[in-house]
């Protein structure tokens, strides 16, 4: 069975900062029985949002035949096949072809969720607007429309994500990274006020510290050391928004035992220093300073 992690992974989140969109191809399609691909190996994704008709696919041994109202997710590296069928009216659908990247590894390599669904009235014509938009920008090879087709695919991407699985599940193949990356975040989480270095970190998920550099650069796009500041202070800012807590107080807890240090290194993280930080939430909220 596929394992569900808690509601909101931390390490999950992490990933998800590095995720790279790309647009590959995207147009809007009257298939004939001439559409047929039997048996390959993709190196992108792809999403059909079916319009009129029937046709006939097979992902990864299991065979569909997704129909006008459904949005079907054929991933990469993924034995498949498909076709239109003989004999019916020509098969209509939005699709575009795409690659999602999270340092190395593929997005759909990590979450399980269905190839097919259906889609809610309410989104598909959403969905329509966007893929029509997503084709206008493919076709426009101006330098904005790149910025802008990349905000329309993540747009695209994330309906998918939310009416397929909004609780995210990790796909069991996967069991073994997501015990280490949960060991990863407790072992933080727990010594976030001491000093930790990259020999005891490597130790206690049972991995050559050279080795797990590479790991951390390949998931996170970052190095082990540069991933625990960036934990620190995020659990920093975390105290300045939720406690009375002084500054001193939570550069001690997040392992600055020197306050202008750890001032210094919130302001390399967030360009402000951490007593402006708060004042700024707490204006923005409405609120009397603590």
């Amino acid at each position: 069975m596929p394992i569900t992690p808690n509601p909101n992974p931390a390490f999950l989140g992490d990933m998800l900062e590095q995720l790279q969109v790309q647009l590959v191809e995207t147009y809007y399609t009257e298939c004939t029985p001439m559409w047929r691909e039997i048996d390959y190996v993709p190196s992108y994704n792809k999403l059909y949002l079916i319009a009129e008709g029937e046709g006939w696919l097979r992902i990864d041994g299991e065979e569909y035949r997704p129909v006008a109202g459904q949005l079907v997710h054929m991933p990469a590296h993924v034995l498949q096949s498909y076709s239109a069928l003989e004999g019916r009216p020509p098969y209509a659908k939005y699709w575009c072809h795409f690659t999602a990247t999270m340092g190395g590894t593929d997005l759909f390599q990590w979450l399980d969720l269905p190839h097919v669904i259906n889609v809610s009235p309410s989104l598909m014509v959403k969905l329509v607007a966007l893929f029509r938009e997503l084709t206008e920008l493919y076709q426009d090879r101006g330098y904005l429309a790149r910025i802008r087709e990349k905000a329309v695919l993540l747009e695209i991407v994330a309906g998918f994500l939310s009416e397929a699985s909004p609780q995210p599940r990790i796909v069991p193949g996967r069991s073994g990274e997501l015990e280490r990356m949960k060991r990863i975040e407790a072992y933080i989480d727990a010594r976030m006020h001491e000093t930790i270095t990259l020999e005891q970190l490597a130790k206690h998920v049972h991995l050559h510290p050279n080795y797990l550099v590479r790991y951390f650069n390949k998931h996170f796009a970052v190095p082990p050391l540069k991933y625990l500041n960036r934990k620190r202070m995020q659990k920093a800012k975390s105290l300045l928004l939720a406690t009375d807590l002084s500054v001193k107080e939570i550069g001690e807890l997040v392992g600055y035992p020197d306050t202008n240090h750890f001032a210094k290194a919130f302001r390399k993280e967030t360009s402000c220093s951490p007593t402006v930080f708060r004042l700024r939430a707490v204006a923005g909220n409405g609120r009397a300073p603590h």
